[in-house]
């Protein structure tokens, strides 16, 4: 069969698809970019919040009207939003063939045989088969990967669904995620970025919480590996170990995503976070203070139930105080079934939006300046690729996490390779972006 696969959400949603896109490759069928051309379409979906569940319904959408011109299409939809919201899919979509959960990841091939012989399938495993690794293709450009180091959280945060989604923390034995990071590097991965929920976590759900610091000092010693990126890590989490596990391994970049939240102290505790404003102000102090030169980026989210006029001014100025490298602030979005759902003190959509907003605003005049500051270096970049609209080759430096972060743009009359590092002279930058001219010493 032809199979079309669209992956909607975050890196580990991605990791989730490369390994049914391995087995689907194994079992006989072709992937085809073109849905058009396929036999099956499959949607991986996120479900977390309201703008990626409006997504996925998109997506979704747009696979099955190709059934108009191809009515023996088949659409399978997996992922958060399929774990989620099964009933609601089949019931308002049923141009859907297959539901599928996470926990029957490892099943879809017998899936696309059992929908393609005419049966319409609905498959849930349990939260404790959702699958911590196997083999995989590699979903992104072939120079960086993601590496899933665990499944499911336990930090219980009131606004989240992912726990309902995804389940209890299980982390991935530690040999395996280093067999996985060792067969990456021997496909010519040079930068690998560690994702879970909470990776800070690893390791707790055996009762050995920091069993981060031994997972970074193996993976340090990966032959061909030269950027170990780390995403998500809990302010509450980051320790004097794993801040000296971060030190030692040269690999590990001075980079990480603190997602606070907010700093005010009783949305905190209404959040269930662990952390108040005095202690995020001493870790985010303490990391600028033993890493020099780190980039922090945060996630926040505004308009919490009950947020008060004076606690969103509070935000503004940690914010502005704080002086985070990248920041992203989202408008609260109420899921059904957490704890904050159901809270008095719910805001209008309009007020939750323009505190979004003006968090962003403030945050814009931040990143500008801090942009501005680095015209004049010279940074070591590694290549993406050309960018064919533009004709401008995409790099990015340690501080530039790959769809996330803004990019190094380079014109070059000299090819530049993916996968390969350049020193790169910054002469203008904007609001995300640098621009700059390719050292001409060798790469890197």
């Amino acid at each position: 069969m032809k199979i079309a696969c669209i992956s909607l959400g975050c890196p580990k949603n991605q990791v989730d698809l490369d390994v049914m896109v391995h087995a689907l490759l194994a079992a006989g069928h072709e992937t085809v970019a073109d849905l058009a051309e396929a036999d099956v379409v499959l949607v991986n979906t996120c479900g977390f919040i309201e703008s990626a569940k409006s997504e996925a319904i998109e997506n979704i959408l747009n696979a099955c009207a190709y059934k108009k011109g191809n009515p023996n299409l088949k659409v399978i939809v997996t992922g958060c939003l399929a774990e989620r919201y099964r009933d609601q899919i089949k019931t308002e979509i049923p141009e859907v063939d297959a539901v599928v959960g996470c926990g029957s990841n490892q099943a879809i091939c017998s899936i696309v045989a059992r929908v393609t012989g005419g049966e319409e399938v609905e498959s849930y495993g349990a939260k404790q088969e959702f699958p911590l690794g196997g083999k995989r293709v590699i979903g992104t450009p072939a120079h960086y990967a993601y590496l899933k180091i665990a499944e499911g959280c336990n930090n219980r945060c009131h606004y989240c669904a992912i726990p309902m989604i995804r389940g209890p923390l299980r982390s991935r034995p530690l040999a395996d995620c280093v067999s996985e990071a060792h067969w990456l590097a021997g496909e010519g991965v040079k930068e690998l970025i560690l994702v879970a929920q909470d990776p800070t976590a690893y390791g707790e759900d055996w009762g050995k919480p920091g069993s981060i610091c031994a997972l970074l000092d193996a993976l340090n010693g990966i032959e061909g590996l030269r950027w170990i990126r780390i995403l998500y890590a809990y302010p509450e989490r980051i320790t004097d170990d794993f801040i000296a596990a971060m030190k030692r391994n040269e690999k590990v970049l001075p980079y990480l995503d603190l997602p606070i939240q907010h700093c005010n102290d009783v949305i905190l505790k209404n959040m269930n976070r662990r952390s108040n404003h005095a202690e995020l102000v001493d870790v985010i102090g303490k990391l600028r203070r033993e890493i020099p030169g780190i980039t922090l980026r945060t996630t926040l989210i505004a308009g919490f139930p009950g947020e008060t006029e004076q606690q969103f001014e509070e935000l503004c100025g940690f914010v502005k105080e704080m002086q985070f490298d990248r920041l992203g602030c989202f408008a609260y979005s109420a899921e059904e079934n957490t704890v904050a759902a159901k809270m008095d003190g719910q805001l209008p959509d309009e007020v939750k939006q323009q505190r979004a907003d003006i968090i962003m605003e403030t945050q814009t005049h931040i990143m500008a300046q801090k942009q501005a500051a680095r015209v004049g270096q010279t940074l070591v970049c590694l290549c993406d690729g050309l960018d064919e609209e533009s004709g401008l080759y995409l790099l990015r430096t340690e501080a530039d996490c790959p769809e996330i972060d803004g990019n190094v743009c380079v014109k070059s009359d000299t090819p530049l390779y993916p996968g390969t590092f350049y020193k790169v002279h910054i002469t203008d930058s904007d609001m995300y972006d640098l621009y700059g001219e390719v050292q001409p010493e060798d790469s890197l």
